[in-house]
């Protein structure tokens, strides 16, 4: 049965393959010169010392089939009566790679074969390795350091394809960790041009519709509604350099490039570009104003934005009322109007506005509802827990 690829190269083991061969020629060799042998060594006994030591190229991809053929070998020379001693070298190995690659059972079974069968061999042919009453301990201690050489190979590879594994389920996460925040930073990067955008312009076409309504009677008030047109259309522009600037850098061509980040604190900014489109818009304040955590203030102001940003487009409203209720653990924003609705008198559906708002207010941990008020016009009501400033 075949096995997984190696953890080294090649050469590796065509140079062990080619030591080992060397090792029981060159042994044989000796041993036959220094104690004699029934039989000299012929072009067979060669052929097997090479072939057995030849088959262990194979033994990591191989290891079942490269067992079973060395065995076989180391069978056929003893029981041809050549001299022993050096020619199980190559089956030392082949039973080390068995067990590294888990077939235990077989390279027990295939080295106590072995060991009797040269046992057997010594008193039928008075060949083998067991000439010597001490050559079959040292034939099966050399397979027991084998077994246990395998053992340690296979924990260690196993332990290495474990290292392996962890350090790619730890790149995946990485990856999945690495989607998910750019994902976030999508949704977070299309809720801020949303805001952005959809407020400005709705202003500025307000304005376009005042102006061209009074360009020709009353141009000084057409000029007003120019000038809001520009302060509206370079506010959206200085907003939106400053939410793109996450992906790129550029250079702020504003005097300003540092101007603060939406906030309440840009609250009176916000009420008078609503005003200069013509809504009377009032502002309440009640409890102890206070910092606010930086998603709660974004979050306030972003809401409050485009609640005026609906108001001018679908509401038909004349006043609005912005309350700013502070308590001692959360924040409670409120815009009520006083509209009808759209002109055709549908109610307002939950578009990217309102979509939008709410989840602003749940980034931050808050609940936001939106709808119809009894006494007519529409409400939006934030809460926003405020909870510590880092």
């Amino acid at each position: 049965m075949r096995t997984a690829q190696p953890p080294h190269p090649a050469w590796v083991d065509w140079l062990l393959a080619l030591a080992v061969v060397a090792a029981q020629i060159a042994g044989t060799l000796l041993l036959v010169r220094v104690a004699g042998s029934r039989l000299p060594l012929d072009p067979l006994a060669y052929g097997l010392l090479v072939a057995s030591g030849a088959l262990l190229v194979f033994r990591d991809r191989y290891p079942t089939a490269v067992l079973l053929a060395v065995s076989g070998i180391v069978l056929a020379y003893t029981w041809l009566g050549y001299a022993g001693g050096f020619y199980t070298i190559s089956l030392v190995f082949a039973v080390w790679a068995a067990v590294a690659a888990g077939r235990r059972l077989l390279a027990i079974g295939v080295g106590i074969g072995v060991l009797a069968a040269v046992v057997v061999a010594s008193f039928v042919i008075g060949a083998g390795h067991a000439q010597d009453a001490d050559a079959p301990i040292w034939l099966g201690g050399w397979l027991v350091a084998a077994f246990v050489l395998g053992e340690v190979s296979r924990g260690r590879r196993g332990y290495l394809d474990q290292v392996e594994q962890r350090a790619l389920e730890a790149e995946r996460t990485r990856e999945e960790e690495a989607r998910r925040r750019a994902g976030e930073e999508r949704l977070r990067i299309a809720r801020e041009l949303h805001d952005v955008l959809a407020h400005n312009i709705s202003m500025i076409n307000v304005q376009a519709g005042v102006a061209v309504h009074l360009l020709d009677r009353q141009p000084e008030q057409a000029r007003t509604a120019l000038v809001a047109i520009s302060r509206a259309s370079k506010e959206a522009l200085r907003e939106l350099r400053a939410t793109l600037g996450v992906l790129r850098s550029v250079d702020e061509a504003e005097p300003d490039p540092r101007a603060p980040a939406p906030g309440l604190a840009r609250l009176d900014e916000l009420v008078q570009r609503a005003r200069s489109a013509g809504l009377a818009v009032a502002v309440e304040t009640s409890g102890a104003p206070r910092p606010l955590p930086a998603a709660t203030d974004l979050a306030a102001y972003r809401i409050i934005q485009e609640s005026l940003t609906n108001v001018a487009r679908h509401a038909g409203a004349d006043h609005v009322a912005i309350s700013l209720r502070y308590g001692s653990g959360d924040v409670l924003v409120t815009v009520d109007d006083d509209g009808s609705g759209l002109a055709d008198g549908t109610p307002p559906r939950d578009g990217n506005g309102l979509t939008g708002m709410r989840e602003r207010a749940a980034a931050a941990d808050g609940e936001l509802e939106a709808g119809r008020r009894s006494e007519g016009g529409f409400r939006v009501r934030a809460r926003l827990p405020i909870g510590e400033i880092t």
